[in-house]
């Protein structure tokens, strides 16, 4: 009886872990917000769940000039991202909540290596890759929108 109860348990975790994952292929497409950097506008999607989140970028052929993936946590912690899945090479900007960014990396299409925050945040902002660098947009540059706190001026 054990023994049975083991093999479906096993069934079910491959068919939740797996099929889920092999069965993903498209695109998603989220709802969208503006974000500023400084003069420049983005038009970023919005990942807020931990599925979307997790599909992210996934299996996009293409992205805009100045569209990009804004990934929304509960909380700020060290953010980690990866490629897998995803076609196009992207820059991911780690961003406080307060919307100034603490680093940012460059990420090759496909890859599974990871690419981390140098410190705890709540934002992560993917564009395509270069964005950033073409824009002189680095560490310590705020970003303004909807989600991020501003301070009292």
């Amino acid at each position: 009886m054990i023994r049975f109860q083991l093999r479906a348990l096993q069934a079910f975790l491959i068919a939740a872990c797996c099929g889920a994952s092999m069965a993903q292929t498209a695109a998603q497409k989220l709802p969208s917000i503006r974000l500023n950097a400084g003069i420049h506008n983005i038009q970023a999607e919005v990942a807020q769940t931990p599925d979307q989140r997790a599909t992210g970028l996934m299996f996009r052929k293409e992205m805009g000039a100045n569209e990009g993936m804004l990934f929304v946590f509960e909380e700020p912690a060290v953010q980690c991202f990866w490629m897998r899945n995803t076609l196009i090479p992207l820059s991911a900007a780690f961003v406080g909540d307060d919307g100034s960014g603490a680093n940012v990396a460059d990420m090759k299409a496909l890859s599974e290596q990871s690419h981390c925050s140098n410190k705890p945040v709540r934002f992560v902002l993917e564009m395509n890759q270069g964005w950033f660098a073409k824009r002189g947009i680095g560490p310590g540059a705020v970003l303004s929108g909807p989600p991020f706190k501003t301070a009292p001026r």
